[in-house]
């Protein structure tokens, strides 16, 4: 099922998407919250007619850097031995169709495509076997990285964090199971012509071992989200270019880059 989060007529509400077809799209408004047990409404509304949002509001969103070897040797990193856990606040994030605002401290923004696991319960010390079971679902992010003040700063929570720079959606995807989310392309356009194009199948350490890292270490909250790396290929975006990160199975986040105002 494809779920989205939505507003129309002041109103926010999740509910289920119907269809193929990009301009034949409905949703059928869910009674409820998606992270406990749901019914559909059975009233349902184009998805022309509403402003799709962040698929989710999570408390935190914990990133996964250099995870995949090829991005990280393009960045002239090792790879690490263990997973590389860095934050981002939930001001970062943005729904599709919002605008990435170039920040004005920074001359050096790239785009990284990244598959987002979108936590479904409250959970700490996860095992390894019952990690499909906190799993809600998947969803597209753009780990937008201001990339001269991450170099410059080390630290890396302006060069990651800065408002607008954690684009998610179209919307949580929760029929993939854990195995095929383990091995679907994940690619990237700016202006239409690919920048990235990779398989989650190449992640270093996988689904499994990312969500076991970090909760031993904290409480994952329903809606948090977990980045789990970006293929090579990362590079530059400008004022006026439209990104769009595509993830096999899942869909399409399209964002356009502005000047911030």
């Amino acid at each position: 099922m494809r779920i989205a989060r939505f507003s129309i007529d002041g109103n926010v509400a999740f509910g289920a998407v119907e269809g193929d077809q990009q301009d034949e799209l409905v949703l059928d408004i869910i009674k409820g919250i998606p992270f406990t047990d749901f019914e559909l409404s059975g009233t349902k509304v184009p998805v022309s007619k509403v402003r799709l949002l962040p698929p989710v509001l999570p408390n935190k969103v914990v990133a996964f850097g250099r995870n995949y070897a090829e991005h990280a040797r393009e960045m002239g990193n090792e790879v690490p031995d263990a997973p590389f856990a860095f934050f981002k606040p939930a001001t970062s994030v943005i729904g599709p169709g919002d605008d990435i605002q170039y920040p004005s401290f920074s001359q050096e923004v790239h785009h990284e495509a990244e598959l987002a696991v979108v936590i479904g319960r409250m959970c700490r010390e996860v095992p390894r076997d019952r990690v499909k079971d906190v799993i809600f679902g998947y969803t597209c992010a753009n780990d937008v990285t201001a990339r001269d003040v991450q170099r410059r700063e080390k630290q890396w929570a302006r060069a990651k964090g800065f408002d607008t720079s954690c684009p998610l959606g179209p919307w949580v995807e929760t029929d993939l199971d854990l195995a095929a989310a383990g091995d679907l392309t994940v690619q990237l356009t700016v202006n239409g012509e690919q920048r990235q194009l990779g398989r989650t199948g190449e992640m270093i350490h996988s689904i499994e071992d990312l969500i076991v890292n970090i909760s031993e270490a904290m409480t994952l909250l329903p809606g948090d989200v977990i980045l789990t790396g970006t293929p090579a290929g990362v590079g530059p975006l400008n004022v006026g270019d439209e990104v769009a990160v595509t993830i096999e199975g899942i869909g399409t986040l399209t964002n356009k880059v502005v000047k911030r105002g």
